[in-house]
């Protein structure tokens, strides 16, 4: 079975494949200190919790977190006998080779992203990611991953907005039921809710425009179905797509070494 590990910048998750399908995904926050010993009880703990039986012998992780790696290389050698793939390094293999300046380093989840919506909607996409940062990458029409945007996320423009203005309270995002509030949390969800579908309107629009093409748009991450409800402009919303193009691309790994021996 492969273990498909997506670490963000606040939460993890850990999805069990058995080849066909997936069996358990299992979130827990992205923390640097935790040890391979303490991953492998949680883990343990869920997967038995689930009824999820077989071992696990291939490991893949991508990570926007990079002190979280070592100890994943930890748990992968140390409980399941194997070497994992990290996306990024040199010996995994994509399928696709990104088009973006020299030297650049695009995110994993990104570039997961784009083998991922390739596979399932073609080419010609904007992927519109809501996690820590609202990114949208552009998939070209043969698949290969040109570029993007990135933007704080919700969650963080709420905590500078908080920490920037201390009279305002705290608040939850939630679809407003008017655009206009008439107390200060309604006008705050307000600018945030309608703000934030403004900033993915009009940043898809402009991509289109630029490539001179009509886009698919793709919308993943959280808080993807909550902004949703507030415009039509997604063509398709996919909630596992990180974890998909991770079983992509490890299976395009294991097809190319069984194909060198």
């Amino acid at each position: 079975m492969l273990l498909a590990i997506d670490v963000g910048n606040t939460n993890a998750v850990f999805a069990v494949h058995n080849g066909d399908r997936i069996l358990g995904e299992f979130r827990c926050s992205s923390d640097h200190t935790r040890t391979a010993d303490e991953y492998f009880v949680w883990l343990k703990h869920l997967m038995d919790h689930a009824k999820i039986s077989g071992q696990i012998n291939e490991v893949i992780i991508s990570s926007t977190v990079p002190r979280v790696v070592f100890n994943l290389r930890v748990l992968s050698d140390k409980y399941f006998n194997c070497r994992p793939m990290v996306i990024g390094k040199p010996e995994v293999d994509l399928g696709m080779i990104p088009r973006v300046d020299p030297d650049t380093r695009v995110g994993p989840d990104r570039l997961v992203n784009a083998v991922s919506g390739y596979d399932r909607y073609g080419g010609d996409l904007i992927i519109v990611d809501f996690g820590t940062a609202t990114t949208f990458d552009v998939v070209d029409h043969d698949g290969a991953y040109i570029g993007g945007v990135i933007s704080p996320g919700v969650n963080v423009s709420l905590e500078a907005f908080h920490h920037a203005a201390a009279a305002l309270p705290h608040i939850d995002v939630t679809k407003p039921n008017a655009v206009v509030g008439t107390n200060t949390i309604a006008c705050m969800q307000s600018g945030v809710y309608w703000g934030y579908i403004g900033l993915v309107e009009g940043i898809c629009k402009r991509i289109a425009t630029e490539r001179n093409r009509a886009m698919k748009i793709i919308g993943t991450g959280g808080l993807s179905p909550l902004f949703a409800q507030g415009t039509d402009i997604f063509t398709h919303l996919d909630a596992d797509l990180t974890v998909h193009g991770l079983v992509l691309i490890a299976a395009l790994n294991r097809k190319n070494k069984n194909e060198q021996k």
